[in-house]
């Protein structure tokens, strides 16, 4: 049966608030989402009954709270299709990834003994990237290069932002030693062909790291499936709580992989001379861990999955396309991305001709409406396009169609109001 998705809205305090003196139409979730009442009260409760440190104590609060935490882990490797021992925690997604790119540094400088041979880089190494990329997901890569002196290159796009397949297999080659790339654009809101780049990885022996940040709140997701190495993901994106993101990795590959941040809670055993680690997931989560947020984020994946990520998928496609369709078909209103009909997730980043994407955004929030603007840190992608910067609607399952038809009436105002 199908999801009364409007219905779903009273889990979300939030959006009951007025803006402006407006009821909010909240249309940026792309860059944090709302947190429905079982993630609140699930990260409220922990703090107000199992408040603890994990994985020290020997006393039953200490327990709980590493039951809660373990607990957690556990659900979230059932959501992606991964298992307990291949889900580290991290404070965000930009963290998981320089995780995976410091590892790889240490690697390189001879740290973690044989086992740690097929992550080690350098000159004549190569570093393959997109230009969809956001910055939390390129800069690392490009720190990597410079640190061991690989190259990092990339796969360009059309005019239109589709990626050039034909170009990802002139630059996927012999050299290749990782192969990452966005699960979803953050500006285009279009699907990346996953099983075309692990193929070509593949091919040639190299790793996949995926960057999940934008497609685990919207599309049914199994990294064992989609055959990658790595995944990177965020908790605020999906429903979940501020300040806890997710790094996915085959386990045998984080076993083999030496430790970015040192210190306790990661260890075997320590002298005044060395230390010995712990197998993953403990030997890359070092010190205090983001505990409560972690059982907030098990808490958004449960209200996911008992929506269904097929009918998720479902609404979000189709919200995906009553906004891609309505902007396109106002005047002076280019839609970055897919065409209307072609494939996309909820979102649609546009431009009006004659305003700047920050006048739009402001006249837009006069009107209760919240949207992002400016390069939505993806300035090379932008670039590309040939634009400065955009505007940026995205929607989420609390998002109702007529949201949507209050901007693009929004957005039909903003050339007449500023007599462009």
């Amino acid at each position: 049966m199908p999801l009364d998705f409007e219905r779903l809205r009273a889990d979300f305090p939030a959006l009951a608030r007025l803006t402006n003196g407006r009821p909010l139409v909240y249309l940026d979730s792309a860059a944090t989402s709302h947190k429905p009442l079982q993630v609140l009260d699930a990260e409220r409760r922990f703090y107000e009954d199992h408040n603890a440190a994990v994985h020290r104590g020997a006393h039953t609060l200490a327990g709980e709270a590493t039951e809660a935490f373990e607990s957690a882990r556990d659900r979230l490797a059932e959501f992606l299709g991964a298992r307990s021992n291949e889900i580290v925690w991290t404070s965000n997604a930009t963290a998981a990834i320089n995780l995976l790119a410091y590892a790889f540094s240490n690697a390189s400088s001879g740290r973690g003994g044989a086992e740690a041979d097929r992550f080690r880089l350098g000159a004549g190494d190569e570093i393959v990237v997109t230009e969809l990329e956001h910055h939390a997901y390129l800069i690392p890569w490009q720190e990597l290069a410079a640190r061991t002196g690989a190259t990092l290159r990339y796969i360009g796009v059309d005019d239109s932002g589709r990626l050039l397949l034909d170009q990802a297999r002139e630059v996927i080659g012999e050299r290749t030693k990782i192969v990452a790339f966005a699960h979803v654009s953050n500006v285009l809101g279009e699907v990346t062909p996953v099983s075309e780049l692990v193929a070509l990885a593949r091919e040639v022996g190299a790793l996949v790291v995926l960057d999940a940040c934008q497609s685990a709140p919207h599309l049914p997701l199994d990294v064992t499936a989609l055959d990658v190495d790595f995944a990177v993901l965020s908790g605020h994106k999906m429903l979940g709580p501020l300040g806890i993101g997710v790094l996915y990795g085959r386990a045998e590959l984080l076993d083999a992989m030496p430790p970015f941040l040192t210190g306790g809670s990661m260890i075997t055993s320590v002298t005044m001379e060395r230390a010995e680690f712990l197998p993953s997931p403990a030997r890359f989560e070092a010190g205090t861990q983001p505990v409560a947020q972690a059982v907030g984020l098990a808490a958004a994946t449960e209200y996911l999955a008992g929506l269904g990520m097929d009918r998720v998928h479902a609404r979000d496609a189709e919200l995906g396309q009553k906004l891609a369709l309505g902007l396109s078909e106002l005047p002076g209103i280019r839609v970055l991305g897919p065409a209307p009909g072609e494939p996309r997730v909820g979102l649609a980043s546009f431009l009006v001709d004659g305003v700047h994407s920050h006048d739009v955004g402001q006249f837009l929030d006069n009107l209760g409406i919240a949207v992002r603007v400016g390069h939505h840190c993806a300035e090379p992608l932008h670039r590309r396009l040939g634009v400065a910067a955009s505007t940026r609607a995205s929607t989420s399952i609390y998002t109702t169609d007529a949201e949507v038809d209050a901007l693009i009436d929004g957005v039909a105002q903003v050339r007449t109001f500023f007599g462009a």
